[in-house]
């Protein structure tokens, strides 16, 4: 019997400690979306440029 509930007292106390170590949730929704937008913004503004460096990188290799 006492096995169990030193089992069961385990278990509880690892369930608790993953509930305090998942982090606040709103603040990472926050980071996410923010990262999101400065790639978005930056895609916007040198997509262009990008492309063609890509491209030129490519064409580069195959010999072109």
């Amino acid at each position: 019997m006492h096995k169990l509930m030193l089992l069961l007292a385990l278990t509880l106390r690892v369930r608790e400690r993953n509930r305090d170590q998942r982090g606040d949730v709103p603040g990472w929704v926050l980071i996410t979306v923010m990262t999101a937008g400065l790639v978005a913004a930056l895609w916007a503004v040198a997509g262009p440029q990008l492309n063609q460096m890509l491209r030129d990188a490519l064409q580069s290799v195959r010999g072109g």
